[in-house]
């Protein structure tokens, strides 16, 4: 029997008193004035008044604890073909050494750095750091572009900037520091210093005066015994902005408080993922997206556990095996990663035949989130691991689930298509445009009843207006999710798309995600996105792009009626859903979400923008071409 319902219920009955409970678990160097202060800041503030430190959380504790000796971080690299790992000591005198470098080079508390790096230790280690003497961190996607990096630049004003010389992407080598070059060139707020890794497959030229050599740094630090202690942070103090784009095209900074920060994501691993301390759990994201922050970087290492660093990817390093390899050789219980990573795998090997070279009998559960984990993935992981595959749903902004299957509370049945319940902490509703709750089973705009939970943002870098603005004046008591979705009669939640990617066709709403569902029931189709059209005639008519399973060898026009008449079948003619192309791949950016937003503006024939965080910016022109061929479309100029 799941405790999920008595759970949830006790933190609907008392909000402070739960998590002053779940508050016991962190350490804090002095405790709360009060749990919550609802006159605080943009809707309240939790643990005001509180004292603690999220460095000492994840390491010194652990370590004084006696369990230093345990793994605390595993480095696993198929593209440089080498492994690494830490104790618990080991990363604690790491992170103590860095700290102290920051320091030298001029970062105090308080202080904003940023942190542009690949998917090595050393981005953790480089986290872990700010958060030991107090500086915010604000870490960007290794390899992002330059223009992008100068405005979180001028946005965070950091004192100082962490990068690596390269990184690599599958095969291919990216240099950071000609980008991190030329961002500073950019950007009209200039760093102090830039403290750089040299990689050996690709060394930097360091700038005189403004850049150090990292490794010689911490060589110089460890040979003078040179270690910061834990700085004393208020728990409303921000432990790191983390930007997420904006529809203005200006980034918004997302910030993270430190004490509901810790308490929520502690939560989480014992009581959502069914985690014990000791036991390794892999988050098979990037540090420079959310849920590396939250389940790379802190939540493992906050709860005891054994974190997983991959640089890779889930195909090509070196094939669709990839991740059972991993799970295998570090005997992880718990892997989390985003679907469109199973929707690659499942392209790559339909019948899961690389799962039989390893032996994944210490793995138990398989979590997605991050895009629409479409029923057909989840049937497919299911029925070829033969382990609970849990969806669940959450935010940047959140930095925790929203919705999920409680597996240490006790699993709920599973509803394909839904990650199911909301947390505790999470009042959901369904409101209609004038922010009315609908009926169980109709579709509106999913919003969380303020306040949120700790864990969750308490405003914008900077930016107050914009985050009033963005999230809670929509609705009155709420924080507006811009997700699209419903609650069906047993209260499971169903996130079908962003708003704007709910259609008008002839003045009916549909939701491409439901059409998404259904094409993906399609036995060929390995992925595909669906996207609305302007139509002089209707107003918005879909289009749907699918990808074919490896080894399809079928006429592509016969799949492509198939799929229509799929839709048509399941759906129905209201649907009109007439136009389907096969392409070789689906624009996505670097941590799986599919563009949609930007396939409809080519789609549409307006000027786009090139995403910054696009994988591979040659897809576009791919889709632009497959819709010129179906006389759809328009190469506009992506500086446009």
């Amino acid at each position: 029997m799941s405790r999920y319902a008595e759970v949830y219920a006790a933190s609907q009955r008392d909000a402070e008193a739960f998590w002053a409970e779940a508050a016991q678990d962190v350490t804090w160097y002095k405790r709360w004035d009060k749990v919550f202060d609802p006159y605080a800041g943009q809707y309240g503030r939790w643990f005001p008044g509180a004292e603690c430190n999220t460095a000492y959380n994840c390491l010194d504790r652990h370590v004084e604890k006696g369990r230093g000796g345990q793994k605390a971080l595993i480095y696993d690299s198929p593209v440089t073909k080498s492994q690494r790992s830490y104790s618990y000591s080991e990363l604690t005198l790491e992170v103590a050494t860095l700290a102290g470098v920051l320091i030298d080079i001029g970062v105090k508390k308080g202080d904003r750095v940023i942190v542009y790096m690949p998917m090595i230790p050393e981005a953790v280690m480089a986290m872990l750091a700010c958060a030991r003497i107090g500086a915010v961190h604000s870490v960007v996607f290794g390899g992002f572009a330059a223009t992008e990096l100068a405005t979180r630049l001028d946005d965070a004003r950091p004192v100082a900037i962490l990068s690596a010389s390269c990184g690599i992407e599958g095969a291919r080598l990216v240099a950071y520091k000609p980008l991190l070059d030329k961002a500073i060139e950019l950007a009209i707020h200039k760093p102090n210093a830039c403290l750089v890794l040299q990689r050996p497959m690709l060394e930097a030229a360091l700038t005189s005066g403004r850049d150090f050599d990292w490794a010689e740094a911490v060589k110089l630090a460890k040979a003078n015994g040179r270690k910061a202690g834990c700085a004393t942070v208020a728990a409303t103090d921000p432990a790191y902005i983390l930007y997420t784009s904006g529809t203005t095209g200006q980034p918004k900074g997302v910030v993270r408080d430190t004490g509901g920060h810790m308490v929520a994501l502690k939560w989480t691993m014992k009581n959502l993922y069914g985690i014990e301390p000791g036991e390794v759990f892999w988050s098979a994201s990037d540090v420079g997206w959310v849920v590396g922050h939250s389940y790379i970087c802190y939540a493992p290492l906050l709860h005891g556990a054994t974190t997983v660093v991959y640089e890779g990817k889930p195909v090509g390093t070196p094939d669709a095996g990839a991740f059972w390899r991993v799970i295998a050789e570090h005997n992880v219980s718990a892997l989390f990663t985003a679907p469109t990573a199973f929707r690659a795998i499942k392209k790559e090997d339909p019948e899961g035949k690389l799962i039989g070279n390893y032996d994944l009998r210490g793995f138990r559960t398989l979590f997605l989130a991050g895009e629409r984990a479409d029923p057909e993935t989840i049937k497919w992981a299911e029925r070829h691991l033969g382990v609970p595959v849990i969806d669940h749903w959450w935010q940047t902004e959140t930095g925790w689930a929203i919705a999920g299957n409680p597996v240490g509370l006790g699993m709920l049945p599973v509803k394909y298509g839904s990650p199911t319940v909301p947390m505790p902490g999470y009042t959901i509703d369904v409101l209609d445009d004038k922010g009315k709750p609908v009926a169980a089973g109709q579709t509106g705009t999913l919003a969380i009843k303020l306040p949120m939970p700790p864990g969750c943002l308490p405003t914008l870098w900077g930016n107050d207006a914009r985050f009033r603005k963005s999230y809670v004046e929509d609705f009155s008591g709420y924080y507006s999710t811009s997700d699209a979705g419903y609650r069906d009669a047993d209260g499971y939640v169903y996130v079908m798309a962003r708003t704007d990617d709910v259609i008008n066709v002839a003045g009916h709403r549909l939701s491409t995600g439901q059409m998404e569902e259904v094409v993906a029931q399609h036995k060929d189709v390995a992925e595909s996105a669906v996207i609305g059209v302007a139509d002089d005639m209707k107003g918005q008519l879909p289009a749907g792009f699918i990808v074919l399973n490896a080894g399809v060898t079928r006429d592509q026009r016969e799949i492509e009626a198939e799929v229509v008449q799929l839709v048509r079948d399941v759906i129905g003619p209201v649907a009109a859903f007439k136009n389907v192309m096969v392409v070789k791949r689906l624009p996505k950016t670097r941590s799986g979400k599919v563009l949609r937003g930007t396939m409809r503006a080519i789609a549409d024939g307006e000027p786009w923008i090139m995403p910054a965080t696009i994988d591979d910016p040659a897809i576009l022109e791919e889709i632009a071409d497959t819709l010129k061929g179906r006389g759809m479309g328009s190469k506009a100029n992506p500086s446009a």
